[in-house]
Order: structure tokens, then C-alpha cells, then sequence
């Protein structure tokens, strides 16, 4: 069995999936101690044709293409999963680039770390449009997951938890306590989340760890589309949904504490939102009331009707 499987789900992302698969194809790992599986989730653009190109190039690559017909990401990535021949399983995303020291990183820590399950590495966002004066630090860590935990590994501590965008994982997490929950997660253009956060409660209630790994960073392209007002009004209404369909999903006693904690955060979201206020950055203190509004929302409302009928 190979040392990792780097899984990357993708739809209809075919230039970006290409700066993925290059920054893969750069690895200092040698080339037969991983595989690329790519698993194609009903793209309608020129991905196959792409994926083939590359691989016409990358002799030296050990590539596949799968498909997973039913639509979202949370398939796309249990498919991964299933069809994966590697002993550990790293996801990164279809508008990511790695660095590369990325797959070595893995390997080593890993092969190190025996009694570790579960990592993930820094998230740093690269921009293709300028960014809109509402744009703060916290929406940043919300539309692009930019996370950072300097330069030696750590545990995730508290509610802290990597993105599946850039995590690692043994093959036997899977095995023991199943896939990503396929009512969650992003579909097409619908940006419902909390596949990520419902799979990591999972494990972190099996008493799972994981941890940072230095090294292991990837490059987020974020397009002017992520940056607009409709996406921030969309998203943040989703994340909302998605907590509310993942905690009702564990009872409804998990419901109230989420809306428990919602009250908790309204909290401190005014208290951030009044220190932009104070250092005369008014409009990110008032996108901070929005963003949280927004969630509340979609926490008591559930599925807005446009988005149910998309």
C-alpha cells in the first residue's frame, strides 16, 4: 500500500483543477510514494479533457479520474475515500494550490507520529480581485478557511479544527466511524456547508486529536465571485442551515445548546463589531451584525425556498 492518496473533488473547475494538479505534480515526495485521485462530480465544463492533458505530461504521476454521479461535494469526497489505495488520505480542493513540501509533510508526520489520526496544515488565501471594504479578518476565515498555527506541530485545541480542503487522515478513521455526512455540504452552486465540522465533532466525540502540521500549506484562490454582497448574503445564511440540519440531526437537546451558543455569539459579535466602530472602521463592524444575523436566520428558518428549488 502506498503512503497517501491525495483525493481532490472537483465540478466544473477545470483552470483551477489544473493549477492544482501542477502544484501537485512540483511534490518533493517522490512521485511513487503518493497517488492523485481526482473524482469528477458531474463537471459539464472541459475537465475530463484537461484531467487527460495533464496526465498525457505527468507520465511519472500516479493519476486517476473517477466519477461519483450523485451531486455534492460530501459524495464526491466519500467517493475519494472509497476508491483511495493510499494507507493515509489527504483531501485538498479543486482551487487550491500546495506547496511542495505539502505531500512530504503528511508523510513525515504521519510515519512519525503513529499515534496521531488526523492533521491538517495552513490555509493562505490568494486573491484575484481587490478586497471590498466590509472585508475583515473574520469574514476572511469564513469565506476562504485562512488559518495559520506557525511553524511546529500542535494539536487543535477547543472548537478549532482543520478544513478538509487541506487535512490528512489514516484510511481506518473511515473504516471505524464512517464518511462525511451527505445531508451536509456544498452542491453545485449552493454553498450549504458543515460536512467538515459535523465530520471532525464526529471524531473529536470519539476522543480523536488533530493537529497542525508546519508544512503541509496550500494556496486558496478565491475569485472576485467570493468577495461579492450576494455570496457573502448567501453563505452565511447557509452556514446557519447547515448547523441547523447538522445538530437536529443529533437531537433535538444538540439543537438548543447550538441555539445556546447562537446567543453566546451575538455577544460577541457586538463586541467586535463596536471596537471597528471605535477604530472608525464602521462598515466591518456592521458586515460582522450582518454576517451573524444572517446565521441566526438560517439556524431558526432552515432551507430559504430558492435554494431548496435550485
Amino acid at each position: 500500500m502506498i503512503p497517501l492518496s491525495i483525493v481532490i473533488a472537483t465540478f466544473n473547475r477545470s483552470a483551477y483543477l489544473l493549477r492544482t494538479l501542477e502544484s501537485l505534480a512540483g511534490q518533493t515526495l517522490p512521485a511513487q510514494e503518493f497517488e492523485i485521485l481526482v473524482v469528477n462530480n458531474n463537471s459539464t465544463d472541459d475537465t475530463p479533457a484537461v484531467f487527460a492533458g495533464f496526465a498525457r505530461q505527468h507520465p511519472e504521476l500516479r493519476l486517476r479520474m473517477v466519477a461519483e454521479p450523485v451531486q455534492g461535494i460530501s459524495y464526491a469526497r466519500n467517493r475519494g475515500v472509497a476508491e483511495a489505495e493510499g494507507e493515509c488520505i489527504v483531501f485538498i480542493d479543486d482551487d487550491e494550490e500546495a506547496v511542495p513540501d505539502f505531500a512530504k509533510s503528511y508523510r513525515d508526520f504521519f510515519r512519525s507520529r503513529p499515534d496521531c489520526d488526523a492533521a491538517g496544515g495552513a490555509v493562505v488565501p490568494v486573491y484575484e480581485a481587490p478586497l471590498p471594504r466590509w472585508y475583515s479578518h473574520y469574514i476572511e476565515k469564513m469565506i476562504t478557511g485562512a488559518m495559520d498555527m506557525g511553524d511546529r506541530v500542535r494539536p487543535f485545541r477547543g472548537s478549532r479544527y482543520p478544513g478538509v480542503g487541506n487535512s490528512g487522515f489514516r484510511r481506518k478513521l473511515f473504516e471505524r466511524y464512517g464518511n462525511f455526512n451527505t445531508a451536509l455540504g456544498r452542491s453545485g452552486s449552493n454553498p450549504l456547508g458543515g460536512e467538515e465540522k459535523d465530520f471532525f465533532m464526529r471524531m473529536r466525540s470519539q476522543g480523536i486529536r488533530y493537529y497542525f502540521v508546519p508544512g503541509a500549506a496550500i494556496r486558496h484562490i478565491t475569485p472576485a465571485s467570493k468577495l461579492s454582497e450576494e455570496y457573502f448574503e448567501r453563505l452565511t445564511r447557509m452556514i446557519g442551515v447547515s448547523e441547523r440540519i447538522r445538530t437536529l440531526g443529533e437531537g433535538k437537546s444538540a439543537f438548543r445548546r447550538r441555539l445556546l451558543a447562537e446567543a453566546v455569539k451575538w455577544g460577541g459579535t457586538l463586541v467586535l463589531a463596536t471596537g471597528y466602530v471605535l477604530r472608525g472602521q464602521a462598515i466591518k463592524g456592521r458586515y460582522l451584525i450582518r454576517m451573524r444575523r444572517n446565521i441566526t436566520q438560517g439556524l431558526l428558518r432552515g432551507m430559504p425556498p430558492a435554494e431548496r428549488d435550485a
